[in-house]
């Protein structure tokens, strides 16, 4: 795990029941991002929060000061873990995310977050492209129904198919692996 650290992307209470924009397997991404987070300290690796405030007009969640906006207590930021606050998708763009991890040597990222079709995929496919090899802890993502033409495709079909995606070509940009499997070695 030399090099490595975790990325916990937009965990916030806006994606969980009671929020403004519900997502499908929030609870259960939540908790497993929390195990993952949890292994990272024990071991003293690296973490970066990565909190999404709407900068947009008529954006209707992640309202600047709202308790929607707030990162989740499941994964809530210790005082040394880095908290990094995007405004678009990709948690690169017009942050310093980039220069921190070259700042620490990162050459391994392991990511969990929300939502997976969104801002997981394009922070992965940005890591990639700058030279990081990414690990996605795919049941420590979730996402929601989507509607494309008229037909509404169930989350469950989107998350498979978005993590389908960044794996493709032979883990290309992100090798997939589960809970359970990460935190057993595997």
């Amino acid at each position: 795990m030399e090099n490595t650290a975790l990325l916990i992307i937009d965990v916030q209470n806006d994606y969980f029941p009671g929020g403004k924009m519900t997502l499908e397997g929030a609870e259960k991404a939540g908790r497993n991002a929390k195990d993952i987070l949890n292994y990272f300290r024990k071991n003293n690796l690296p973490v970066v929060h990565i909190m999404h405030i709407s900068a947009n007009e008529g954006a209707t969640f992640f309202l600047p000061d709202t308790p929607g906006m707030e990162i989740s207590s499941w994964v809530s930021p210790k005082s040394d873990e880095k908290v990094i606050v995007k405004h678009f998708p990709n948690s690169f763009r017009e942050t310093d995310l980039l220069q921190y991890l070259q700042l620490k040597k990162i050459k391994n990222l392991v990511i969990t977050g929300m939502m997976t079709d969104v801002c997981v995929e394009s922070t992965t496919r940005a890591a990639f492209d700058f030279g990081f090899t990414n690990t996605i802890i795919g049941d420590a993502t979730a996402t929601l129904d989507r509607e494309l033409n008229g037909q509404v495709i169930k989350a469950a079909e989107v998350q498979r198919s978005f993590l389908a995606g960044i794996s493709a070509l032979g883990n290309l940009y992100a090798r997939i692996v589960s809970t359970d499997d990460f935190l057993h070695g595997k």
